[in-house]
C-alpha cells in the first residue's frame, strides 16, 4: 500500500538530543535567562523553535528571533555535529529503497542543517527529497513541511505516503495532509502523546517499520 516514506530527523533518525540542548543553553546564556533543567528541554525537539521559546520562555515575537538567532550560531558550528545515528538506521534505509520504496525526508530543522546533517552520517542518498524549515521561518509548521515535500515530490495521492516520527507534530502534520502516520517510541515522545495524537501505528523501534511493509532484510518483498 504504502510506496512513499516520510521521515522526520531528530528523534527518528539522529538522537540529535546534545546539540539542540546545547544549542538553547547557549542561546538562554546569552539572554541571561536562567537555565531549566536540561531534561525539561528535550520538549524543544520536534516543534519550531520559536513556537518552543514562546511556549517555555514567555518570550516575545522580538525576542523569539533573537533566541532563534543565537540558537543557530552554536548549533551551525558545534550542535550540527553533536548527533547520531539510532540503531538500525542505515539497515532500514537500505532495505526501504531496495524494495523501491521512494523515501522523503520531511523535518521541522532548517533545510540547510538537514542537508548538513544528512551527508555528515552518508545517507543523503537514499532520499529523493529533503525538506526542511525554511530559515526565514516562512515554512516551519510540520504540516507545510510535509506539503512542501510533497509538492517537491510531485506526489498527488497521499493514501500511497506513510509519515515516520517521534512526535505529536509529525502525527498532526501527517493528517492534515491525509497521511497515515507512524509513531515510533525509541525518541522523545511517548505512547500516551503519539495514541492521544492519533498515530496509525506506534512502534518500539525502527526496524518494525520494513515488518509492517513486509520487506525482508534481502531487500525484496
Amino acid at each position: 500500500m504504502y510506496q512513499t516514506i516520510l521521515f522526520d530527523l531528530d528523534g527518528t533518525l539522529t538522537d540529535s538530543s546534545l546539540g539542540i540542548v546545547n544549542s538553547i543553553c547557549y542561546a538562554l546564556e546569552k539572554m541571561t535567562i536562567p537555565l531549566p533543567d536540561r531534561n525539561d528541554l528535550l520538549e524543544f525537539i520536534g516543534p519550531p523553535l520559536q513556537e518552543s521559546f514562546a511556549k517555555y520562555f514567555q518570550l516575545s515575537p522580538k525576542d523569539c528571533q533573537v533566541a532563534v538567532s543565537l540558537y543557530r550560531q552554536y548549533f551551525s558550528q558545534k550542535g550540527i555535529f553533536e548527533n547520531q545515528l539510532y540503531p538500525d538506521v542505515v539497515e532500514v534505509l537500505k532495505n526501504l529503497k531496495s524494495a523501491g520504496k521512494e523515501l522523503i525526508l520531511a523535518t521541522s530543522k532548517p533545510e540547510i542543517f538537514a542537508n548538513q546533517i544528512l551527508e555528515h552520517f552518508d545517507i543523503h542518498h537514499y532520499f529523493s527529497v529533503i525538506a526542511g524549515a525554511s530559515l526565514d521561518g516562512q515554512r516551519s509548521k510540520k504540516a507545510d513541511v510535509i506539503r512542501y515535500a510533497l509538492d517537491q515530490a510531485d506526489i498527488q495521492d497521499t493514501r500511497i505516503c506513510l509519515m515516520v516520527g517521534d512526535r505529536e507534530h509529525d502525527i498532526h502534520g501527517a493528517q492534515a495532509n491525509q497521511i497515515d502516520a507512524v509513531g515510533v517510541l525509541y525518541g522523545f515522545g511517548n505512547q500516551e502523546e503519539l495514541e492521544k495524537a492519533g498515530a496509525t501505528y506506534i512502534m518500539e523501534q525502527l526496524q518494525d517499520l520494513s515488518m509492517l511493509l513486509d520487506i525482508k532484510k534481502s531487500g525484496t518483498k
